[in-house]
Formats: structure tokens, sequence, C-alpha cells
């Protein structure tokens, strides 16, 4: 998929291009947690997902493959981190991991061979290992990065549990403490934790100790620490000219400054030498925190930058420390007063590549010389890109939006490939597994572009002879060429109209294609397809009950009413032959946990597995239902025939491109040939892999009934949906056959876990025991929101919401329509002095009727950072 960018940023325009020729097209999407991507000279984008997976993206056919599946421990922020290909990648085709074995007590950096799109586990060299403790969340970097003198730089984390410091400095020196204490590997210069280490790895698979680390005598500290003093050094990236050192470094939560010292800050940090960078004694422009006894709850002295001094019992090093860095930039939740282009919100710095433009290299998508020498700074949180331009020695000139007008979802790492395109892999809305995630590529499009071509129809079926109004709005010449229209009517090739947007009445009944061909006259060519069936007026289904959008409860028998309108069979409602309706309207429905199925839309947006959302931009779903015949047979039918046949995926992809019959029946099968290979693979592998246990209520014909919701194991009714589908396939066309008519009405339990948003602004899911369906939402800052599409309040009195915060706490506001659309409800937020005791607070709701987007808004404009968690609603009947 491209997205066309439209010029107007008047700081970048005055550069000297032009920012309408960047476009993004979307590779891979629906990774599991991936964290780091490399890229290889032929192409090929080695990426890895915290659960143990390395993926391979074969640019020539667009394929992503499993190159490794490793055994990890992927607990407390542990797992499968980082990865480097080896800077002589093309000859010798080693590339490095860095994960957490599950057998060992810490993390290991090796050193595996590639042979194509798979790894070969046994060829496995543990280049480095360290012990880590497990028994307490968090912070474990994993960056991997060479820099070109072939040295390896490893980002590690403090490995220390932020939680019970109040979101001041960790160092809870008391007995048994030590995972709360800092000190003892941040600012330990005899541990590997809270650094970013610099090796040379050797042919053998060991590596060797490059000149220039921090601690050139090892008594004094380890030889492979390049800095310290880091939190989190979740990216980094070294410039290929300069060599010097890019780290983002998450930092604590503290909203405001405090008797215990500053405020929470994210850095982006620059290292043209080795050094101590502060962490945990101080933050930001070394802002010093203060000692602090955790038993007696007393304030000590401020830290001193100029000397200073860990005498920690868990500090195993040096107690003189060198001199602290100060962060190169820094900002906190609210707008920085150093740094106003950074917003405001959540944090997660990350340190993206220095672009390096090289005039010889022979590319038509490579970035702009005016980028030469600028670093992409990028937010995981604030899901943002920014670049920041550097002068003289790699002195900051100023910081500007990246050119392209894009929601990024979590950028979680930033590449330049061999051709000098801009690789982004996307975590995905949430916090765990995301559907959303994507692998994209940016380029800068020098040559004549092909038009972008979109084509609409006002209906895509109808009796004959159908008038249908076509239009091609969205079509677009990004280079402002003049196009030429052709609609064709396939198979025949007709030339119907060189209308841009004709209505035309076509007599020939049958299984038609549309196609809009567009040329803009340079060689420029683009097409787009519609589905046409003349002969049979599709039938129209409703629910009349129940409300879509409403709630339900799984021990009340829930009736239902579906009326059919046809043009050809007649109306369902008040026809005296009320049997053929009950006999051939049919209604299921299945349960869903978590949040209710998207509105339809853009594939980009849709929580669909893709698959899925392909099937249902295509016409699959007018022949076939999931649980029962209609046209074709039913998908759960397909599943299981297929499962033990070695090559059905590639006979099957081969017979819905050409079209078929007599495999399943008599009804013949049109041809796809607009779907390519990897969209078509995409959507079979979603129907080999349907769950046919799932639970689900059998299908029920008849326009009015009731049933009960699914039986499910015990408690897994806590909050989710029942989806409720109604189709009638009418007696259909001479040439055409029969159409499918649809209707969709989904229902939420009336307990709604706050993680079963349908999207948001900001916050974080976070997992914890002690929340009701084990994950709730955190990292609230002011202006953040929860939606929850298509809610129907009627009857609904009021909500309780299960809440608590050790922060500054909010005014939630409920309403309805959009972010300032009507106040239906709000309640005040308290904080509790604890981040998971929870408590309920309730809410009155006052609601028009009708389904309508439920917004969550979260305020705090005083105090905007860390403002609290929330863990469920329950919506309560009057």
């Amino acid at each position: 998929m491209l997205l066309a960018v439209p010029a107007g940023l008047a700081a970048v325009q005055e550069s000297g291009f032009d920012p309408g020729r960047f476009e993004l097209e979307v590779l891979a999407t629906g990774m599991s947690r991936p964290m780091e991507l490399a890229v290889a000279f032929d192409g090929r984008v080695f990426l890895v997902e915290q659960g143990g997976r390395v993926l391979c993206y074969e640019p020539n056919d667009g394929t992503l493959d499993i190159a490794l599946e490793l055994e990890v421990f992927d607990e407390q922020e542990n797992g499968l981190l980082g990865i480097a290909l080896d800077p002589e990648f093309e000859s010798n085709q080693w590339v490095y991991l860095f994960y957490s074995p599950a057998q060992h007590m810490g993390q290991f950096v090796s050193r595996f061979h590639v042979d194509g799109t798979s790894i070969d586990r046994s060829s496995e060299h543990v280049v480095m290992s360290w012990i880590e403790q497990r028994r307490e969340c968090c912070h474990h970097g994993g960056s991997l990065e060479f820099g070109p003198e072939g040295n390896l730089f490893i980002s590690t984390g403090d490995n220390t549990n932020p939680f019970g410091s109040s979101g001041f400095g960790p160092f809870d020196e008391r007995q048994g403490q030590f995972p709360w204490d800092a000190q003892r590997s941040s600012a330990n210069t005899m541990t590997f934790g809270g650094k970013v280490l610099r090796i040379r790895p050797t042919a053998t698979g060991g590596y060797l100790i490059p000149p220039g680390n921090l601690f050139e005598d090892s008594k004094l500290g380890r030889p492979e620490i390049y800095v310290m003093g880091c939190r989190n050094p979740w990216r980094i990236s070294i410039d290929p000219e300069t060599s010097y050192l890019y780290w983002g470094d998450v930092g604590p939560d503290a909203s405001d400054d405090g008797e215990r010292g500053p405020r929470g800050y994210d850095e982006l940090n620059q290292a043209r030498g080795p050094g101590f960078f502060g962490w945990p004694l101080f933050i930001g422009d070394n802002f010093p925190y203060r000692d602090y006894d955790f038993g007696t709850e007393a304030v000590g002295a401020a830290f001193d930058p100029a000397r200073p001094w860990n005498d920690s019992p868990n500090n195993s090093g040096a107690r003189l420390l060198p001199p602290a860095q100060p962060a190169w930039i820094y900002y906190p939740y609210s707008a920085s007063e150093e740094f106003p282009e950074l917003g405001d919100g959540g944090r997660t710095a990350c340190a993206g590549p220095v672009y390096r433009f090289d005039p010889d290299l022979n590319s038509s998508v490579k970035f702009p010389e005016a980028f030469d020498g600028a670093l992409f700074f990028y937010e995981w949180s604030r899901h943002w890109i920014r670049v920041v331009h550097l002068e003289g020695d790699s002195e900051i000139a100023r910081i500007e939006d990246f050119p392209l007008d894009v929601d990024f979802k979590r950028p979680a790492d930033l590449v330049f490939g061999p051709r000098g395109s801009l690789y982004v892999l996307e975590y995905g809305t949430t916090w765990g597994e995301n559907e959303d995630s994507r692998l994209v590529r940016i380029d800068y499009e020098r040559e004549n572009r092909s038009p972008i071509v979109r084509a609409g129809a006002d209906r895509i079926a109808g009796a004959s002879p159908l008038t249908i109004r076509l239009s091609s709005e969205g079509t677009l010449d990004r280079d402002g060429d003049a196009l030429e229209y052709r609609w064709v009517l396939q198979p025949g090739g007709e030339l119907l109209s060189t209308e841009p947007s004709p209505e035309l009445t076509i007599a020939l009944e049958g299984q038609h294609t549309l196609e809009l061909e567009v040329r803009d006259g340079l060689g420029g060519y683009g097409i787009a397809r519609l589905p046409l069936s003349v002969g049979n007026d599709p039938p129209r289904v409703a629910f009349d009950r129940p409300s879509h959008g409403g709630f339900f409860d799984p021990e009340v028998p829930l009736s239902f009413g579906v009326s059919v309108r046809d043009l050809e069979d007649g109306e369902s409602e008040g026809d005296a032959d009320l049997a053929w309706w009950m006999d051939n309207v049919f209604v299921e429905a299945h349960f869903e946990d978590g949040a209710p199925p998207r509105k339809e839309g853009d594939l980009s947006g849709s929580i669909d597995p893709r698959g899925l959302a392909l099937m249902k931009q295509s016409d699959c779903f007018n022949c076939h239902a999931l649980e029962h015949r209609i046209v074709g047979p039913a998908l759960v039918e397909i599943a299981p025939r297929y499962m033990e046949e070695p090559l059905a995926l590639e006979a099957s992809m081969e017979r819905v491109r050409e079209g078929s019959a007599g495999v399943w029946g008599d009804a013949q099968m049109l041809p796809h040939a607009d779907l390519s290979d990897r969209d078509l693979r995409a959507m079979l592998e979603w129907i080999y892999e349907l769950d046919t246990t799932r639970a689900v209520v059998v299908p029920r014909p008849g326009v009015v009934g009731e049933f009960l919701a699914p039986k499910l194991d015990a408690g897994k009714l806590a909050s989710g949906s029942l989806v409720l589908e109604a189709s009638y396939t009418d007696t259909g066309g001479a040439v055409v056959g029969p159409q499918v008519g649809r209707a969709r009405s989904v229902l939420r339990t009336h307990v709604v876990e706050a993680e079963h948003f349908s999207s948001r602004r900001g916050t974080q899911s976070l997992d914890s025991d002690s929340a009701s369906g084990g994950t709730f939402i955190g990292a609230i800052d002011h202006g953040d929101h929860l939606l929850f599409e298509d809610v129907d309040l009627v009857g609904i009195e009021k909500v309780r919401c299960r809440v608590s915060s050790a922060g500054a706490g909010a005014t939630v506001e409920f309403r309805s329509g959009g972010k300032k659309g009507k106040l239906v409800g709000s309640f005040e937020m308290v904080p509790n002095g604890e981040w998971e005791a929870w408590f309920e607070v309730e809410a009155g709701l006052n609601a028009p009727p009708g389904p309508r987007d439920l917004y969550l808004l979260f305020v705090n404009e005083g105090k905007p950072g860390g403002l609290m968690n929330l863990d469920s609603l329950h919506f309560v009947q009057g």
C-alpha cells in the first residue's frame, strides 16, 4: 500500500526538496512484539520478535518467513531483543542476536550463520554472556549496532525494579532489596548492567577489546564498558562517519520535582567518547537526586556530578566514578522548555540512524541530500519521528517533524537500507500482542511515478439492466501529469467510457469485472478492479432486534428478529408464507474475547488478521460463510479438509486466481486475477488456520427466535462481545446465480476490560496478576483517551470503574460521539497512593439512545503526566 504525502511543510521545503515525493510502502504486518531489524545488502530484512522468533522478509516475492525460533525467557521485559548483521555479511552471512535464554539466568550475545531466509540453529557461537537477576522486573536494553571500525555496541538496561522508588532514583540499599538498587548495575564499574558495551568480534566467535573504552585498567572497571550510567538504553545507533554513539534512555516516572530529587526525564544522548552518564544518581542536565534511606525515609545530601560517589553495599566496583556527563536532549512528561519541539505525553526515547548522503549511490529512492548528517530521533510512546539536523561537530542545529504525514504505531526501530530508503518497524497499538504491527519502507521517489488508481461504484450487483455510478475519486498523479481514463468490462475487453466518473447502464447478465485503467502519458500506468454482478438484485437484511452496540446477559435468553427485502423474492415482513423465510434466513453467533470487531474500513487500520481483513475487502463472503454453506462451502469445512495436504495452499491459490467449479459443487467461483500472491496466501492461510472448535451458536434458521450465549469455560465470559450475523441467500438469477445479504449486530458483556478498547491515544496496556483480566491500562497522561466504538447506552444508568493511582489523579470524562461530543458522565479520580490497590469509582450516565462512539478522556492540565491506572468498566442497567 502506498501513501502519498501532500506538500506543505515549509521548514523542509526550504531545504530544496519535494516532501510530496516521500512514499510509504507496507511490506509486512501482524508480527508479534517486534523489537529490532537489520537490512541486508540484497534487500532481505531480518527482524526479531520478543517471543523468540527471527523473521526474514524476502523482497523478491514479498514473503515473511520464520528464519529461526529460539527458546527464550520473555517475562519481565526479557526475550529476543536485538539483532545486527556482521559488517562483512555479504561474504560471511553472520548475524548477531541478543537474547535471554530460557536455561541461563541472564543474557547471551550470539553469532549465527544465515542461509537464504533461514538461520542455522546449530551454528551458534555465544560471543558474550552475563548473569542478571530475574526475581524482579525490568529494563534490559538489547540493541545491537556495528560501528564503522567493526566494533559491536551492545546496550544493556539497569535490570532494576522501578516501581518501589516513587519515580525517583532507585537505590534501595536494605538487605535483600538489591533488585531495587541500580547502584549495583548502572553505577557499578564491574557489571554489564546499565551500560553500552563495545567489543570487536573475532572470526573464531570470541571478541577483543578495542582501544578507547572507559576503563583501560581492568582493576577499575570491566574493559568492555564504553559508557555507563544508563537506565534503559533501548535503542542505539552509530554515526557511520564520526563513530559517535547515540542512544535513547527511557527515564523514570516522577511527574514533579520532589524532596528526593528531580522529576523524570527521557534522554537522547550523544557520546563522542567513553563516559559516565549519570543514572541512577543524576537525570537530564545532571539534575542530582538526593541520597535516600528506604528504611527510615530520611533524605540526605544531593549527589555531586563532579565527584559521583557510589557507596552502596551492592556495588562491587569503584566507589568514585568518572564525572557525570549531562544529557544531550532531555524532556519530561509535560512540555519541555528546552526542547518544545518534542511536545508532551508519554516517554520512550529512541535513537535512530544518522543519515549520510552518498552522491555515488545509483538509487532513485535514496533520501535527499538535505538530510545528510541528520539524526532520526523517534518516540515509541508518542508515535512520532523527528529529525535532528546537525552542524559543525555534530551539534544540534534544529529539530523538525519528519516530512511524512503518517501516524506511526509505536515505532520500535529505524534503519537505512542499502538503497538509501528508511525502514521502520512499528510495534503496534498496545503493549503486548498487536495485529497492527508493521514493517514499512519509506522511499524518496525521484523518477516518474505511476498514478495511484482508486475505483468505486454506488453498487456492484443488481438486476438487469443495471445502472451504476462509477467513481475514480482518490485517483491521483503525484507528479501532476494529465491522466487518461478507460473503464473496461471484462471478460471481453469492451470499452465502456473514457470519463473519470461516468454513469453507465449494463444489460449483459453475468459475473463481470470492471477495470479502471489510468495512464499518465509518460509510461506510468495503474489499474483498479471492481467485481460486478448483473442479473440478480442482492437481498437487504437487517436486525430489528437486538440493537447493535447494546449489552447482553449470558444467563438470559436473547431474542432476535430479522427482516429481509429482496427485489425478486419479496419481503419477509407481512409475508403469508412465513415458513419460507423461517427455513432460509440463518442467524448465527459467536463470542469474541476482547474488543468487538472493528468497523469495516481501511486494511491498514484493521485489527483483524491480515487474511481476514483482505477477505472482507474482496467478494469472498458473498459465497462463503464461516459456519454454514451458502453458494460455496462453509469456511470451517475447508480448513480440516486440506490440513494434511502439503500442496493444498498452492493448489487453492491457483483455483482462486483462475476460478473453478466442481470441487465443492457445481457453482462457479469467479476468477480473482487481481489478487497478488502475497494477499492470496494470507487469505488462504487464515482459512486453513480456523479454529473449528471455538464456541459458537449453531446457525438458527428463522427471522425470529431466541438463544443463549455460547457455553464457555468458567470465567471466560468476563469481558467480550457476542457477534450476531444474519444471512439470506436468494433464489438467484438464471445467469449469475444467487446473491447473499447480511447483517450484523454486536453486543457487549456488562463488564468491559479497559484494554478491550477500539483505539486510543497514549496509554499503555500493562500485564499484572492484580488486574481482573490480567492486563490494565496505565501510563495515562493528560489528553489521552480510550475509544469504545458503537456503544448503545440505552437503559444503562451508571458505570463503575476499577481504578488506582499513586500519581497525580485525573478527571475522567465520558463523551458520546466524539472527543468533544456530549458529556454524558464523569468522575474525579483521587489518588489512593498505590498503583495496583484497586477500588471502584462510580459515575452516572445520561446518554442518548443508539450506537455511538464512547470516549473516555483523562484530564489534568496542571499535572499532565503519570495520572492513574484503569482496570475495567462495569456498565449497570437502571
